[in-house]
């Protein structure tokens, strides 16, 4: 959902200073990194460019580990790796040997600007790519005062198993992953649009042109990277809203 009017106009974000309330234009504004608080280091634009990874375009394979030594907290987003052109035996091989060993090959690309981790997996002949949080970005139990693991009573994980045995299923439905909340509010969308409820529209020579669709291809770039060590990657495909609610 976006921000707009009562007649459909969408809002723009702008930034004023706290103190006086003035309005500030982008060359006003620098970015600051906060050491404590109210203390800031400023940092421009010509040292964060110098700072920014390569550009190379490219994707570095580091290593194959055991899949099942990524914790799945670490898995952030996936993206499918679709092979180049018509020729898919490269593809084939590569996914059918690192599923067959449970390996994942652990990468790093650049894309806009941002260097990612990622961890190559293979699943049913299908190559994905998962970016991994770094570890610094994940919380430890004891951060967050969580109490040690302390011994249980044989009687209660008894209990325990047997109530667990009654909700337990043979397989995992993946139908039940519905976001029943944008379900409910599609609902109320649809119903309003048939009614010409509060349905507001703005000229089309003031609408926005949108955000522009691309495909992440790093297959080749992986070949590549199998090879020599480098090679390329595109940004990733958004999913539509019809898609995402599915």
């Amino acid at each position: 959902m976006r921000m707009v009017t009562e007649t459909g106009a969408p809002l723009q974000r702008r930034y004023y200073t706290s103190r006086d309330g003035r309005q500030l234009t982008w060359d006003d504004i620098v970015r600051g990194y906060e050491v404590e608080k109210g203390t800031f280091v400023v940092v421009d634009d010509d040292e964060l460019e110098r700072l920014a990874p390569e550009k190379t375009g490219g994707i570095d394979l580091r290593e194959f580990v055991k899949a099942s030594a990524i914790d799945p907290m670490y898995f952030e987003r996936g993206y499918y790796l679709v092979p180049t052109g018509t020729n898919t035996k490269a593809y084939r091989l590569l996914a059918k040997v690192m599923e067959e060993e449970q390996l994942a090959g652990i990468a790093t690309f650049v894309m806009r600007a941002k260097e990612y981790l990622v961890a190559i997996i293979a699943e049913h002949g299908i190559l994905r790519a998962e970016t991994l949080r770094f570890s610094d970005e994940l919380r430890t139990p004891e951060s967050i005062g969580l109490p040690k693991p302390a011994r249980v009573a044989a009687a209660d994980v008894t209990k325990m198993e047997r109530a667990i045995e009654k909700l337990a299923e043979k397989g995992f439905d993946e139908r039940e992953l519905v976001d029943q909340s944008a379900v409910r509010l599609l609902d109320v969308v649809e119903k309003k649009l048939e009614k010409d409820e509060d349905v507001v529209e703005l000229p089309r020579d003031t609408e926005d042109a949108g955000a522009r669709s691309d495909v992440i291809d790093l297959m080749s770039a992986l070949e590549k990277s199998l090879r020599k060590g480098r090679s390329a990657a595109k940004p990733a495909r958004r999913r539509s809203r019809k898609q995402a609610t599915r």
